[in-house]
């Protein structure tokens, strides 16, 4: 295996505001891992993990390193139906997981907004999703993960060995995780019942949020970014429940149940929506639209539980294909804080003030609750998180890396953190204070270990000075 210039390719990440130029290689086999990395080593190159490219910042790209692409290496290895326990191979996707397991009565425990990931990237950023209040992010329901070192060991870790904890939750950055086995949920229905509730500001949000927590499976809130005074942090809440079928073969436990409809309107094509919202992808059009989504909230459906695939419920983002191109060729980032539950309500508040007064407001904002973890860089908190996302132009960028700095230190003076998956703009000093001393310690002593040559790195590790080269 060699380095050449066919190997060129340019990724960026999912918001499209960071890209890179790399050698890519997509591996089939655990062999072949072992012969990028040996080439690593004789060519002076760093390699840059990449699942399916889902992390919207530079956490997926390296500049000029090997980019390793796990998405071919993608086998199911083995399913216990009785169990739930799956074996796979770390480029399978939640998709894969749901459509292996589902006719079987299993559900990924823990999914995000989209079916996309791979479980090695997944891992990587140890993801979350709308039930993180109740299950923690991916990585508690993780039994056993094989990872290979770039000092050349190959070990199998379980939730007993103290490295677990470590390589899950650290992008990638010190080891490639190759197979993993995950213990699914048990489901007799493929729908949930789902509750939404029109909220008209801030406190209703945390109100509802805490009524609904013992009893949902599943919350999530829509927020409006564009409310203000009363009517600030007003939007739409949704609680999911697991239903029960008695039925041997329930119907609902089937894939053509739970497909996404590829039109709307039944004629209208899925494909093109894009371009029609490209059109309202501003700030009038976004202001018009989060105004009208809720107020119709309040008239339809408010407070009436209706059934719903989980697959409908869970990837919102795979409604509509290629969405993100609607925010133009200069891309979106994507900024989420975890703020701990006593002081979410202000520090939210706070940093819609400021996209307000900046007038660069999210166009969408998606808020949900979780709990700790002990992985070595969590970004969960007894609290609260909220997404944002920014539409990025030539003329706007530097102002919104300064509208997220000053929302960063809302959220570090509260003890809040950051999640890298969704990272575009931390500093070193901003994760290094969110993370704290005895975390990046720790980080720095095992990245010495075992990768003596910091052969594992990316744009963003060294952005944030976890990569030693750099």
């Amino acid at each position: 295996m060699h380095l050449s210039l066919d190997r060129l390719a340019n990724v960026t990440g999912f918001g499209m505001t960071a890209g890179a130029d790399g050698y890519l290689y997509r591996p089939t086999q655990v062999e072949e891992f072992h012969q990028i990395l040996a080439l690593a080593q004789q060519t002076g190159r760093q390699i840059s993990l990449r699942g399916s490219g889902r992390s919207y910042g530079d956490a997926n790209i390296g500049s000029e390193s090997i980019l390793l692409d796990i998405t071919r290496f993608n086998r199911i290895l083995d399913f216990d139906p009785t169990t739930g326990l799956i074996y796979c191979e770390a480029g399978v996707t939640l998709e894969q997981l749901w459509r292996y397991t589902l006719e079987s009565g299993f559900w990924p425990p823990v999914v995000s907004g989209t079916m996309f990931p791979t479980l090695g990237g997944a891992l990587g950023m140890n993801l979350h999703g709308k039930n993180a209040f109740k299950a923690g992010p991916i990585g508690n329901h993780v039994t056993e993960i094989e990872v290979l070192f770039p000092n050349g060991n190959q070990e199998t870790l379980t939730p007993e060995h103290p490295l677990f904890h470590q390589v899950i939750s650290t992008a990638g950055l010190l080891g490639i995780i190759l197979r993993v086995k995950l213990k699914m949920k048990r489901i007799s229905s493929g729908d949930l019942r789902v509750l939404p509730i029109s909220i008209p500001n801030w406190d209703g949000q945390f109100r509802v949020f805490e009524q609904e927590r013992e009893q949902a499976d599943y919350m999530v809130s829509w927020i409006d970014c564009f409310g203000r005074g009363k009517s600030a942090g007003r939007g739409l809440f949704h609680a999911g429940y697991y239903t029960v079928d008695p039925s041997p073969n329930p119907i609902t436990l089937r894939p053509e149940h739970q497909d996404l409809p590829d039109t709307i309107l039944t004629y209208f094509p899925k494909s093109i929506v894009w371009r029609f919202l490209k059109k309202l992808n501003n700030r009038p059009g976004m202001s018009f639209v989060n105004w009208a989504k809720y107020t119709s909230s309040r008239i339809l459906g408010n407070g009436r539980p209706h059934p719903q695939s989980l697959v409908g419920f869970s990837f919102l983002l795979d409604y509509v294909p290629n969405w993100r191109l609607a925010y133009g060729s200069s891309g979106f980032i994507q900024y989420q804080t975890f703020v701990p539950a006593e002081h979410a309500p202000r520090v939210f508040a706070r940093q819609l003030e400021l996209q307000q007064a900046a007038k660069l407001e999210s166009f969408l904002g998606v808020m949900k609750r979780h709990i700790p973890d002990n992985f070595l860089f969590s970004h969960a908190v007894d609290g609260y998180s909220l997404a944002l996302d920014f539409k990025i132009t030539e003329r706007n960028k530097d102002a919104v890396w300064r509208l997220a700095h000053q929302m960063n230190e809302l959220v570090l003076l509260a003890g809040g953190r950051f999640y890298l998956a969704k990272d575009s703009t931390l500093t070193p000093e901003h994760f290094a204070q969110s993370i704290g001393m005895d975390a990046l310690e720790t980080y720095a002593k095992l990245k010495t270990t075992l990768d003596p040559q910091a052969i594992l790195t990316s744009d963003l590790a060294k952005r944030l000075h976890l990569d030693p080269r750099a």
